[in-house]
């Protein structure tokens, strides 16, 4: 894992170089006050004050360095720093002005890289930002150990990212923290009543399992994080195309949102009890697969009918939020990269956001935008719930026609959360397609500082 304490520090005034930002706006009133030679290296790089842009710059014996603001000035936001951060060379920096309140996390990722099969292309020690605030620090430190340790999960190939592995990264943070972790594998799967998450990933020789770490005093009120993990998704015997198999290890991308928020919760030790459970398995192809037509079981005690084996993600997220919702808990979250048809409507960028409760809808929004970590709510349109139907079974678990396919796949979980219980469905993608500063192509956070920031809202104390 990157040394995120390396790279941020307290500033005491010791020398740095200066780092400026320059908007738009102000691109003129900066070339003015440029030198010549400062003019023409301005031009070289192409800077016009974009968010994503940085220029080093000569001034007098030494240089500068200036960042992108965007149109209009404004402190720096979460991802401002990150191109600074990726191109400077190591040393100490300061930004002159005020940061924004997540600037640090920019800085951060730009500066860690994925190594575990190759060296870095270029390590060229650590950039430094000197920071006025530092009770930013901490916890700018213990988001980008979340989110890093979350985009590696996803990174990782399925080789060596099986239901196992997952298990294992949920007993790291256990060992870390004092949780409390229980796994239950394979034919104990049907003994402990969770048959779906069985089905679905009993045709691989890795063992399927239901994964569960508790923390905290039992006086808090208890939230529970539920993830999809399924460690790779062929499809089923509805088999995907090669096209779109090809990114399928980062189908377990809903589980690493779930782990990562909850390494968030106790790093700030929010007064609460936890409950973290993930689904883990693989959608593997072999003769003991489940197949279309078939009928399963839930832990809830619905039955479904299967009409593609390929929304296998909803039958785990089945088992695992009927488990939640068993404890009571005060609000449950569940993670998924559930469904194509979220991505069509909203892009890769923008997870979908689904709840049953108003209040709880509203202030995720709320703190989607003072985190600078966007959603976008869709609704649970209940005449959808048609498209569920099934003639042999209580419900059906794919839609027959092409049409909102995101809203079916979270009116179908919505089944298995009780009634009365706050629920938030993030549909998610848990990747980045294109490299971008401070978020190369890969595994990526999406909704997760929302997510802290609603958990932050409720549960912190004054």
């Amino acid at each position: 894992m990157t040394d995120f304490a390396a790279l941020v520090a307290p500033d005491r005034g010791e020398p740095a170089v200066a780092i400026r930002g320059v908007s738009e706006a102000g691109l003129a009133g900066l070339r003015a006050r440029l030198g010549a030679a400062a003019q023409a290296a301005l031009d070289a790089a192409g800077f016009r004050g974009r968010a994503d842009q940085a220029v080093v710059l000569p001034e007098g014996d030494g240089w500068f360095a200036a960042i992108g603001l965007g149109p209009v000035d404004a402190p720096p936001g979460r991802w401002t720093l990150a191109a600074a951060a990726a191109v400077l060379p190591a040393g100490s920096y300061r930004f002159e002005g005020p940061l924004g309140p997540h600037a640090c996390h920019g800085w951060l990722m730009a500066q860690h890289q994925f190594g575990r099969y190759r060296k870095p292309a270029e390590p060229r020690g650590p950039r430094r930002l000197l920071v006025a605030e530092p009770a930013r620090i901490a916890p700018a430190l213990a988001e980008a150990e979340a989110a890093a340790q979350l985009r590696d999960l996803v990174d990782t190939p399925a080789e060596d990212m099986g239901p196992a592995d997952l298990e294992a990264a949920v007993r790291a943070l256990a060992e870390e923290t004092g949780g409390q972790v229980e796994a239950i594998t394979g034919e104990a799967l049907r003994e402990r009543n969770f048959p779906a998450i069985h089905a679905v990933g009993r045709a691989s020789p890795r063992r399927p399992r239901v994964i569960t770490l508790s923390w905290g005093e039992a006086a808090h009120p208890l939230i529970a994080l539920v993830g999809k993990g399924i460690t790779f998704d062929t499809g089923g015997l509805n088999l995907k195309p090669g096209t779109a198999m090809a990114l399928m290890k980062k189908d377990m991308g809903g589980a690493a949102h779930a782990l990562a928020l909850a390494r968030l919760v106790i790093a700030h030790r929010l007064p609460v009890r936890l409950l973290l459970v993930i689904a883990a398995a693989d959608n593997a192809v072999s003769g003991d697969s489940f197949r279309p037509g078939d009928v399963i079981a839930t832990r809830k005690g619905l039955h479904v009918e299967i009409g593609n084996t390929d929304a296998e993600g909803r039958l785990v997220l089945a088992d695992a939020l009927a488990l939640a919702g068993e404890a009571k808990p005060a609000l449950i979250l569940d993670f998924a990269t559930l469904t194509g048809a979220a991505r069509v409507a909203l892009g890769p960028e923008l997870p979908a956001l689904f709840s049953n409760d108003e209040s709880l809808a509203a202030d995720l929004l709320a703190a989607a935008t003072e985190t600078e970590d966007p959603l976008w709510r869709l609704p649970l349109w209940s005449p959808y719930r048609e498209m569920l139907r099934s003639t042999i079974a209580d419900l059906g678990n794919s839609p027959e026609g092409p049409f909102a396919g995101a809203i079916a796949g979270a009116l179908f979980l919505q089944h298995f959360v009780p009634e009365a219980t706050p629920w938030a469905h993030l549909d998610l993608y848990a990747w980045n397609a294109t490299a971008r500063p401070g978020r190369p192509k890969g595994g990526a956070a999406m909704g997760l500082f929302a997510s802290f920031g609603l958990l932050v809202r409720r549960f912190q104390r004054a």
